[in-house]
């Protein structure tokens, strides 16, 4: 199974330094040996998605609405966004639970339409520093998980399981001073893996990609990206500088 390495752009960039980062990108990362996605801004989208065409960069969405059409004011349907050849689309992100209070029950119905449109959704889970001083990560991250999968069905094409990345953000190493070390994305990554098993078995649940991020950087990618059960990274701040989103990209690996 290939790894993801995901660069989340955010609400960043002007439209000429956008196009500057996705053309030197298409240029000089020919045969990744990875899937590579870049995420931006939804005004963007269809500039970067033409100059990304024919190429292995990926483009994916940062948000979706899970209705099709309406008045939703300022919404993006996933409908729209599939007109435009995007691949992936980031759901429930820690800013988007916090500063627009997106609750599971949203996140699960942007789920559930992304799968029916074949977007492939990159699921966010993760808890805050206080649930982690308090012991509170697992049980938070294990309700964020079972709320999508005990609620998509999977019994008609068991293959939408794989059409489904799940994100692990330790909100409590962003922007803290505090750091998520390799162990800690080994065990909440295990953790994830052995919750999503009990609602879609093991052969299904290894197929899913499980990616960490949490201020992935060129310091700790290859730490990173050398811990079993992480399949990839969702990257910040460092997807808006080529030279180090590159370096992210081409991390060493000590696996044969």
């Amino acid at each position: 199974m290939k790894a993801l390495i995901a660069g989340n752009w955010k609400m960043n960039l002007t439209l000429s330094s956008a196009k500057e980062l996705a053309s030197k990108l298409v240029n000089q990362i020919k045969e990744p040996k990875d899937d590579i996605a870049i995420f931006p801004p939804f005004v963007y989208i269809p500039a970067i998605s033409d100059i990304c065409k024919d190429s292995p960069i990926q483009i994916g969405a940062q948000n979706s609405y899970y209705k099709e059409n309406g008045a939703f004011t300022g919404e993006v349907s996933i409908s729209m966004l599939s007109d435009f050849n995007i691949k992936y689309v980031i759901l429930g992100h820690s800013e988007r639970r916090t500063y627009f209070n997106e609750t599971d029950e949203l996140v699960y119905l942007k789920a559930k339409s992304a799968i029916e449109k074949e977007i492939i959704p990159i699921i966010c889970v993760g808890e805050t520093l206080e649930e982690r001083e308090n012991s509170k990560h697992i049980e938070k991250v294990t309700s964020q998980i079972e709320y999508v999968f005990s609620r998509i069905s999977f019994e008609d094409n068991i293959d939408d399981a794989k059409k489904i990345v799940i994100a692990y953000e330790p909100i409590w190493a962003i922007g803290t001073g505090k750091n998520a070390t390799p162990k800690d994305a080994y065990e909440m990554h295990k953790m994830i893996r052995k919750t999503i098993e009990k609602y879609i078995g093991p052969n299904f649940a290894n197929s899913i990609r499980i990616l960490y991020g949490g201020s992935v950087n060129t310091e700790n990618i290859d730490d990173l990206m050398n811990v079993s059960q992480v399949d990839g990274v969702l990257v910040g701040g460092a997807s808006l500088n080529f030279d180090s989103f590159k370096r992210i990209i081409e991390y060493k690996s000590s696996q044969c």
